[in-house]
């Protein structure tokens, strides 16, 4: 059996999130139906990580085993051919037997977008979070600086999977304004389930003045998500980057 690495970027907005659900129509379950006319057999894929309802995906990789023998070049555009235009292969890549997409992921990189405005762009719906009151990214970027490093962020997870550790190691968390585009980029060794969304809406929060970030480190502490700002909404959140440790892949 061979091991294929896929390379792919999709729109969230029609989909229940990546992972397969016994009602919802999921990016995982369209995949696989795709993947399993062009292999002839059934085909079921590891994704890098789940993402929830209405999240994209820019870059996102999924691995999956076959006994076809599909030369790798051939394989998106076979597989595109029978996907809906939401989803899209970009790439295939033959892997070692080892290679798990979630396991062997290094790292993973998230953007959030913000836009910044009092009316709203109507090319934009269910992309970002429209946020009419004016956002100081200066002050958001004060308070980013505080989730750096390795902490507990249990104060920014919301229930959902079960986790052995809520410690994690975030790398980099940078918050640019383009226009009225703000974009909050994230970077870190695994995430919590809604942590990316939750440390954005407590950004949101400390530029309206609601905490300082200066409270942050005391948040983080207290390990209390009632604590932290709101979950911000799913659209506005991207899957931008990955991190393997295999040459070819992002």
């Amino acid at each position: 059996m061979r091991n294929i690495a896929l390379t792919l970027m999709y729109d969230g907005t029609a989909y229940h999130g990546w992972q397969v659900q016994k009602k919802d129509v999921t990016v995982a379950e369209t995949l696989e139906r795709a993947l399993s006319q062009v292999a002839g057999h059934s085909v079921k894929c590891t994704g890098a990580g789940r993402t929830d309802a209405g999240v994209h995906a820019e870059r996102y990789v999924a691995n999956f085993r076959t006994s076809s023998s599909i030369p790798c070049d051939r394989l998106p555009l076979a597989v595109n051919s029978r996907l809906p235009g939401d989803i899209v292969v970009t790439k295939a890549t033959e892997v070692p037997e080892s290679f798990n997409a979630i396991g062997s992921c290094l790292r993973k990189e998230y953007t959030y977008r913000i836009y910044n405005s009092r009316i709203r762009n109507a090319f934009l719906v269910n992309r970002v979070w429209f946020y009419p009151k004016k956002l100081d990214e200066s002050v958001m970027q004060q308070a980013a600086d505080h989730f750096v490093g390795t902490h507990d962020f249990a104060c920014v997870r919301s229930v959902g999977t079960e986790t052995k550790t809520t410690v994690r190691t975030v790398h980099y968390f940078n918050i640019t304004r383009q226009d009225d585009m703000i974009s909050c980029q994230v970077c870190a060794d695994g995430f919590l389930y809604n942590m990316v969304r939750a440390m954005v809406g407590t950004c949101v929060y400390a530029s309206e003045g609601k905490l300082s970030p200066l409270e942050i480190p005391s948040l983080l502490a207290g390990r209390n998500r009632t604590d932290a700002g709101p979950t911000a909404p799913p659209q506005g959140l991207y899957m931008t980057n990955l991190w393997y440790p295999i040459p070819g892949l992002p």
